[in-house]
Order: C-alpha cells, then sequence, then structure tokens
C-alpha cells in the first residue's frame, strides 16, 4: 500500500471523470472544489496534458462563459466541439449554447 499522495493533475482528472455526458464545468469551478481559488490556470495545464488521455472528458471542461478555450489542445481545432456534440452539449461558435442548464458543479453533485 502506498502512502503516496495523489498529485495535483490526477486530483483534477477523477474530478473531470465524474462530469456526466451531456453535462460541462469550468477550470475555476473544479479549481475552487479542490480547494485552490485561484488554481484555474493549474486546472487549463492537467487538461491540456489530458486530451490523449481516453479515460479523461477534457472536452467537458471550458471556461466560465462555457468557451471551448482548450480546443487548440485537441487533435484538430474541431474535435472539442464534435465531442461535446456527441455528449449531447450544443456548441456555437465556440461556445457551450445553454451553459446554465449543462453546467455541472462538483460542489453540489459530489459534496465537499
Amino acid at each position: 500500500m502506498s502512502n503516496e499522495k495523489p498529485n495535483y493533475f490526477d486530483l483534477v482528472y477523477q474530478v473531470v471523470r465524474e462530469i456526466p455526458r451531456g453535462r460541462v464545468t469550468s477550470y475555476g469551478t473544479i479549481a475552487h472544489y479542490l480547494g485552490l481559488k485561484s488554481g484555474a490556470r493549474m486546472v487549463g495545464y492537467a487538461m491540456n496534458a489530458a486530451h490523449t488521455m481516453p479515460d479523461v472528458p477534457a472536452q467537458r471542461v471550458v471556461n466560465r462563459q462555457g468557451l471551448l478555450t482548450g480546443k487548440a489542445h485537441f487533435e484538430t481545432p474541431t474535435k472539442m466541439q464534435e465531442l461535446l456534440e456527441a455528449d449531447g452539449v450544443r456548441v456555437e461558435n465556440d461556445r457551450v449554447q445553454d451553459f446554465d442548464k449543462v453546467f455541472w458543479d462538483p460542489d453540489k453533485e459530489l459534496g465537499i
């Protein structure tokens, strides 16, 4: 049994794996859930490294306005939108539509 603490990226990935199909969350919301109020940038770094991990649905993490700011890190410029649409999320002009309705908050959904 290892006493090794999970690193920050692993904690981010654990939260992202919990986001249901058809829902999205933001970098800052994940950071807040993990206890880092100004850690949105670190969540972004974690997501940039996650796009090749099939078990981490990185497409479900957007900025606080619902913009697909991470799309440049996917294999094609349209891949993030395609994955979101396959999840049932509508996207227009690189922005999640009905953002308030599809927004997933781990504080409410997972508890602290």
